[in-house]
């Protein structure tokens, strides 16, 4: 089949980073002509990353499309990735991931073996810039690890590094929902709506990419921040179905971990425990479980990101 495959990378002001994802896209091996298409999607209200894209265009051995998104979020900005390919299987790169030459064809080849609506891959995390005792802790942050071979898995991961088949996976014309655009988790509803409608998720041991976390990423407070993000996610889930129960079930997990995790933190804080960061993770994923409520969402992508990134350029 021909041009089957379409490669989404949403960028935000990360030029350098951009520049490196879309040459390991362009590296890919083995997949022959089943790639219709390349989409950087630009979330940045000036379009700053045009240039990289157009500095690109010549010699690509696949079709390079622009798309401008200049309201800045996370969900909007793969919902306009996806608007501009119709191809029904749909590839997603971060644009702080640099693929394996083998990545695509590995994802191809797990689809084909799971029969799955997601096929996820695993990440090696980098951190070159972390304090030496918090970067082991911050690469396995910022990595993904699964199984040994590829097969089918029960639950899912994140976006970044996934293949998926639209028609299932990705309904409608805006499937991500932008409600998450600042804070993020687009992909937990679209993936618990998938589960729910007995969707399948698969995992695609060889397909490698590397994530590297910037300077102001590489931190434990960054960290935690998500950390906390990614323990609301449970609870947010079961709230958005209305399974009152399955909230109390959460926030009651949620309280035992912090404080079980809250307590191990302080002793080994006390000890100069080297993985002491690993007890602080675990705290602040129990108490996003116990506070998941509207008001205590952190902030990573959109506006927020935004600011950041131009108050650091002044």
């Amino acid at each position: 089949m021909a041009g089957d495959v379409a490669v989404i990378i949403p960028t935000l002001r990360r030029p350098d980073g951009l520049r490196d994802a879309l040459r390991s896209v362009f590296a890919q091996q083995s997949v022959g002509d089943r790639v219709a298409q390349v989409v950087v999607v630009d979330n940045d209200p000036t379009g700053s990353a045009r240039d990289v894209v157009q500095s690109l265009q010549a010699g690509t051995p696949w079709p390079l499309t622009y798309v401008h998104a200049p309201i800045p979020g996370v969900a909007t900005a793969r919902n306009a990735g996806l608007a501009a390919c119709e191809a029904p299987l749909i590839a997603f790169l971060d644009d702080d991931e640099v693929a394996a030459p083998g990545w695509l064809a590995a994802l191809l080849e797990g689809q084909k073996q799971t029969v799955a609506d997601v096929v996820f891959g695993p990440i090696t995390g980098r951190a070159p810039s972390a304090e030496p005792w918090l970067q082991p802790y911050l690469e396995r942050f910022f990595g993904r690890q699964g199984p040994a071979t590829t097969q089918v898995i029960d639950q899912p991961w994140g976006c970044g590094n996934s293949l998926m088949v639209r028609a299932t996976a990705l309904p409608g014309p805006a499937p991500f929902n932008t409600a998450s655009d600042q804070a993020g988790g687009e992909d937990d509803a679209l993936f618990a709506a998938l589960s729910a409608r007995g969707g399948r998720f698969g995992w695609a041991a060889d397909a490698w990419v590397e994530e590297f976390a910037p300077p102001h990423r590489a931190t434990l407070r960054y960290a935690l921040a998500r950390a906390f993000a990614y323990g609301q996610g449970p609870s947010q889930t079961a709230a958005a179905a209305r399974d009152w129960a399955g909230v109390m079930r959460w926030m009651v997990i949620g309280a035992a971990q912090a404080v079980v995790w809250g307590t191990t933190a302080v002793a080994m804080t006390i000890m100069q425990a080297p993985r002491r960061a690993e007890m602080y993770d675990r705290t602040a994923r129990g108490a996003g479980k116990l506070f998941w409520m509207k008001g205590f969402e952190p902030h990573f992508y959109g506006a927020r990101e935004l600011a950041r990134l131009e108050k650091a350029e002044v």
